[in-house]
């Protein structure tokens, strides 16, 4: 056994916060902003962050890669038009009804839940169990200096990993051609976690947070 390997054994048996390995996948998580080609006028892309989010998403699930924007594009812009055609919007969908809607409705995949109440540990959970995750947003709470100001109210995106020494996050947001492995303070994504519900940016009533748990398919 090597000294490295040793060391990390004995701290993450005695340190108080448990050590944090990265699986595999955090590197092999595909990215793409909502916006592949920078076409922000268009409103699928303005409001397209659910569909980036499970585009990348299902890229690491079928161990993808997104090749080119052009192809981003094409199928954003399909995800988008399938919404708007059996459901009549495609401007927000909830965590349920990204899952129903684009996960299962769309990709017919089903290794995916959500859960409500979430605090940032159980985030950190499932990460460390080789899950990774999507959540809806209060934007605005994000303080992301890439974002149109003062950000979207409606907004998702999806955590990939966590770096135990800076207490942050690291996700892939879609609201920024910068957003590739974009690491957000756990305090800030926390106070940013918020459910919103499925239409035309409705009035949103409630601060219900809530998160996407996506598994692997070699899981299922």
């Amino acid at each position: 056994m090597s000294t490295i390997l040793t060391i990390l054994i004995i701290f993450s048996l005695f340190s108080v916060t448990p050590f944090f390995v990265y699986a595999k996948e955090f590197l092999d998580v595909p990215f793409t902003s909502q916006a592949p080609t920078g076409n922000w006028k268009d409103e699928r892309f303005q409001n397209g962050c659910e569909e980036a989010s499970v585009l990348m998403a299902m890229r690491w699930v079928q161990g993808k890669k997104i090749i080119s924007k052009k192809q981003a594009k094409k199928e954003i812009l399909a995800l988008a038009d399938y919404q708007k055609k059996i459901y009549g919007s495609s401007v927000d969908t909830s965590a349920q009804d990204t899952i129903d809607r684009l996960f299962k409705g769309y990709y017919s995949y089903t290794g995916v839940e959500v859960r409500y109440d979430i605090t940032k540990n159980d985030i950190r959970t499932e990460l460390q169990s080789g899950n990774i995750i999507i959540t809806p947003m209060n934007g605005k709470n994000l303080k992301n200096p890439h974002f149109k100001r003062p950000g979207p109210t409606t907004h998702m995106l999806l955590i990939l990993g966590y770096d135990t020494k800076k207490k942050e996050f690291i996700t892939n947001d879609p609201g920024t051609q910068y957003g590739k492995n974009y690491h957000y303070k756990e305090s800030t994504l926390e106070s940013a976690l918020r459910d919103y519900p499925t239409g035309d940016h409705l009035p949103i009533t409630t601060t219900k947070k809530a998160m996407i748990i996506i598994y692997p398919q070699k899981n299922l």
